[in-house]
């Protein structure tokens, strides 16, 4: 037998690393990554995906969808960085993570992979704010040799262009946009007090951040429990403070102690998946949110919901889905706040239509950056294994 007549060898697995803010930190962010890790199974089965997470054990045992998961805070450099050198594509994001203070931090590991020869793919990610010069060059000098840079917002392309970012720059929408609820049963709303029988409003606060930067922690306390009273006696509700980070239950805390019905109120308290939050506002009636994917998550269940825009980011949602886009919040400005919400609950109904349609756009502007990475893992093995794409494996509710 000659050599020409032995079949060609299969194409090698890729092996495809992923860098964002993961670990269990951020619920958002933890369904960021389950939704880019899908994306990457439904193109490519049988690579071999590797996750840089800030908590590795985290991310093991919430992930089953990683082959391998590796710290990279606090570690010795060179583990790590042969992990780099071994793959054959480094995703950055998706989600917020070119800021001030953390731009250089993930940037360094981008710079790291190009040194080592390995391509680069920046998976819808949020930028701003920049202002930090060390960020900022990071940021001007990194990017422009990545294979390809897709943001996830227009306040996003904005900040990078500001920067003097010198690239094409594509648009697409949150990755998050593409989770699969996960039921939130009954026995979850007993275990957390939460009544079966009744409206119920879902609030997300944070810290204030650049929303109310000239108020104090106490008024900025003061005017979200003024909201949570005026739904509750609205809307003869109880209203549920839903915790996207550890830090939200205190703020949580804060606002609830401040309602003249603190009876009337609930903290999400046990560990819940990104998937079951999903799921568990399919029991909401309405939803006032600081917190960008408690916004994102309200919108796909088709509920009114009031975005108090602590970052461009929110403000930019609002606006994708018609929501009101406010500027910030102020204690004196408490009855305007108050108006707004009444009008969002009177007008909903007409509007319910609209925001659905508006929603099924921005998840299809999220698939779109799943479409791009697979064309790029394409030109990376030749085309070798595109016959294994199916899109229709990632696809909300799947």
């Amino acid at each position: 037998m000659t050599l020409d007549q032995f079949p060609p060898s299969p194409a090698p697995d890729l092996r495809i690393g992923l860098l964002g803010s993961y670990g269990g930190c951020n619920t958002g962010d933890e369904a960021i990554l389950k939704c880019v890790l899908s994306c990457l199974r439904a193109h490519r089965p049988q690579a071999r995906l590797v996750v840089f997470s800030r908590n590795a054990d985290h991310t093991r045992t919430h992930h089953p969808a990683a082959d391998e998961v590796v710290d990279w805070e606090g570690v010795p450099q060179k583990p790590m960085l042969d992990t780099l050198a071994g793959l054959d594509l480094l995703v950055l994001g998706g989600g917020g993570i070119l800021y001030d203070g953390e731009a250089r931090r993930y940037l360094r590991l981008v710079r790291a992979a190009h040194e080592r020869g390995v391509p680069t793919f920046a998976y819808a990610i949020g930028a701003g704010p920049l202002r930090e010069s060390d960020d900022r060059e990071a940021v001007r000098t990194v990017l422009p040799a990545m294979t390809e840079v897709v943001v996830r917002d227009e306040e996003s392309r904005l900040v990078l262009e500001e920067v003097g970012v010198d690239r094409d720059l594509t648009v697409t929408a949150d990755p998050a946009l593409l989770l699969p609820p996960e039921p939130f049963t009954e026995q979850m709303m007993r275990q957390e007090g939460l009544p079966l029988d009744s409206r119920l409003v879902g609030m997300s606060v944070r810290e204030p951040g650049r929303a109310a930067e000239k108020l104090d922690e106490d008024d900025y306390h003061a005017l979200l429990a003024d909201v949570a009273d005026f739904l509750a006696r609205r809307l003869d509700a109880h209203v549920v403070f839903v915790p996207m980070e550890r830090q939200d239950v205190r703020h949580a805390h804060g606002v609830l102690s401040r309602m003249s019905a603190p009876d009337l109120g609930r903290i999400l308290h046990n560990s819940y998946s990104p998937g079951e939050i999903l799921g568990f506002m399919s029991h909401l009636d309405i939803v006032v949110g600081m917190r960008l994917h408690v916004v994102i998550f309200a919108a796909l269940n088709g509920l009114p919901v009031l975005p108090l825009p602590y970052s461009g980011k929110v403000f930019d949602f609002a606006r994708r889905t018609g929501a009101p886009a406010l500027v910030g919040v102020a204690r004196e400005q408490a009855g305007l706040l108050l108006a707004e919400v009444d009008r969002l609950w009177d007008e909903f109904p007409l509007r319910q239509e609209d925001l659905k349609a508006r929603v099924r756009g921005l998840q299809e502007r999220a698939r779109e950056t799943c479409v791009r990475l697979g064309d790029l893992l394409d030109s990376l093995d030749g085309g070798a294994r595109a016959e294994h794409a199916d899109l229709s494996l990632f696809t909300p509710g799947s």
